[in-house]
C-alpha cells in the first residue's frame, strides 16, 4: 500500500512502487470528503495506474470532531491513531507492507527514526523508498516522470492538511466551492479566515 496525499513525496513514492511491485494499492486520507481539488488528482492517478484509490478519513479528523475545531465538540467520537488506520487498511486489503514518502532529510526526528530502521522497517511493516533522497532529487524525479501534484499544492505549497487560517484563506480564494464544502463540516472556519485577513496568522 502507498499513502497518497498529492504532494511531491507521495506521488514519487507511488510511481516508484508501481515500477517494482506487482500489486500496489494507494490510499488517501481526507479531512473533508470529496473536495474537488483533491478528487481531480485522485482520479488522474487511478486512471494512470489502473487501480482504485481507497479513501478514508484522516486520523486527525477524530481530534477535530471530538475537540470541537470550528464546530461543536462531539465526545462520542473515538480517538483514532495512525496505527488504527494501518490496522484497518491491512485488514481490508490483506496487504501488510505500507510505503510512505518520508525522507531522512525531512527532519531530525525522521533522520533518527530511519537511522534505526533503515529504508525497510520490518517491525512496523513500513518501507520508505525515498529515504535517502533529498528535495531536489524528488522534484527532479517528479518532473522527469510528469507526475502532477494536487491542485492545492500550487496554491498552498503543500497538500491540504489542516484548518489554519492561512490555508483556509487561500482555499477560499482559489476553490470557493470546496471552501463551502469545508465550511459545511466546520461551520466556524470563517473566524480563522477573518483572523488571518486582519492579523496575518
Amino acid at each position: 500500500m502507498v499513502g497518497l496525499s498529492g504532494g511531491k513525496d507521495s506521488v514519487a513514492t507511488l510511481d516508484v512502487c508501481a515500477h517494482f511491485f506487482p500489486v500496489v494499492q494507494p490510499y488517501f486520507m481526507y479531512i473533508v470528503k470529496g473536495l474537488e481539488f483533491q478528487e481531480r488528482t485522485l482520479r488522474y492517478y487511478e486512471k494512470r495506474y489502473g487501480v482504485p484509490i481507497i479513501r478514508i478519513p484522516h486520523f486527525m479528523l477524530s481530534d477535530f470532531m471530538r475537540d470541537g475545531s470550528f464546530r461543536m465538540p462531539d465526545y462520542t467520537v473515538s480517538k483514532i491513531k495512525t496505527k488504527d488506520i494501518y490496522a484497518y487498511l491491512r485488514n481490508r486489503t490483506g496487504i501488510y507492507w505500507i510505503a510512505g514518502g518520508e525522507r531522512m532529510a525531512d527532519s531530525i526526528v525522521r533522520n533518527a527514526m530511519m537511522k534505526r530502521s533503515g529504508a525497510i522497517d520490518r517491525k512496523r511493516g513500513r518501507i520508505y523508498p525515498l529515504a535517502y533522497w533529498n528535495k531536489a532529487q524528488v522534484l527532479s524525479y517528479v518532473k522527469m516522470r510528469h507526475l502532477p501534484l494536487s491542485l492545492e499544492n500550487r496554491v498552498l505549497g503543500f497538500s491540504f492538511r489542516g484548518l489554519q487560517g492561512r490555508e483556509l484563506y487561500k482555499i477560499k480564494q482559489a476553490f470557493p466551492s470546496d471552501y463551502e464544502k469545508i465550511r459545511r463540516v466546520f461551520p466556524l472556519i470563517e473566524a480563522a479566515v477573518v483572523r488571518y485577513e486582519h492579523y496575518g496568522k
